[in-house]
This record gives structure tokens, C-alpha cells and sequence, in this order.
């Protein structure tokens, strides 16, 4: 039983740290999680995403406090200024796509940086992520 118990919240944590700076494989766990058949896939799909987000959303209030204190020039990489660009042009819609390979990231940490209004943010990502999760949990049933 606590085999079990250990893999679901393995992928709580995969998701979570996947959704911060660092890079993780939670697609591939959610997949295997699902093809093996212990699991409710909604029960699994909602630890993802709520992992996912939790992440994002840790990412997303490290921009604002990093906004508080650093100018973006001193302090965001090439990659994180271009989010910010990206950001400012297209609003808080991008946020949707948080879920996406290298910029997600980004687009969480301008979302952050410019003090997007924070529900609708975290609604956004919750919903992109969702879909993302819907998609590989569908695929591996």
C-alpha cells in the first residue's frame, strides 16, 4: 500500500519541482502512473495539476518579489526578458501556456514580475496545465 501511496505523490512532486526553475520528466511519471492501471487517472491528473500549478505559482511570486528589488536588465536572464516583452504584448492570456517546454517558466516568472492580477493567473495556468495532464493521461489510458 505505501508503494502505491509513494508513487502518486512522487508525481505531486515531479510536477511541482518540473513547474519551478528546475526541469523534470512529471509527463513521463503521469504516463506511466496511468498505463500501469493502480490508479484513479483522476486522482493522478489532479495531483499533477495541482502540483504543476503550486509550482507555477511559486515561480510566479519569485517575480514579484524579484521586481521589488532587482531592475529587470540587472537581474532576468535573455530568455526570462523576452517573456517579460512576450507578457506585456499579450497579456495575461499567455498565461495558458505556462505549460509549455523552456518559456513556460518564464512567462509565470513575467506573469510575477508584472503583478498580474492573481486569481485570473492562477486560473489561466491551472486551465493550461490541466489540458496538458488531460491530454497524456488520455493518450496512456
Amino acid at each position: 500500500m505505501s508503494e502505491i501511496y509513494s508513487g502518486a505523490w512522487g508525481l505531486f512532486l515531479s510536477a511541482f519541482i518540473s513547474s519551478t526553475i528546475a526541469p523534470g520528466g512529471s509527463e513521463a511519471v503521469l504516463a506511466y502512473l496511468v498505463s500501469q492501471g493502480h490508479y484513479n487517472v483522476y486522482y493522478l491528473l489532479a495531483l499533477a495539476v495541482i502540483g504543476n500549478t503550486l509550482g507555477a505559482m511559486t515561480t510566479w511570486w519569485l517575480g514579484v518579489l524579484a521586481a521589488k528589488k532587482y531592475p529587470v536588465t540587472g537581474l532576468l536572464s535573455e530568455k526570462k526578458q523576452k517573456a517579460l516583452v512576450v507578457v506585456k504584448d499579450k497579456g495575461i492570456w499567455i498565461l495558458f501556456f505556462s505549460w509549455l517546454p523552456v518559456v513556460g517558466d518564464a512567462f509565470c516568472f513575467a506573469g510575477g514580475w508584472l503583478k498580474l492580477p492573481i486569481i485570473p493567473a492562477c486560473l489561466l495556468i491551472l486551465t493550461g496545465k490541466l489540458s496538458r495532464y488531460a491530454v497524456i493521461a488520455w493518450a496512456f489510458l
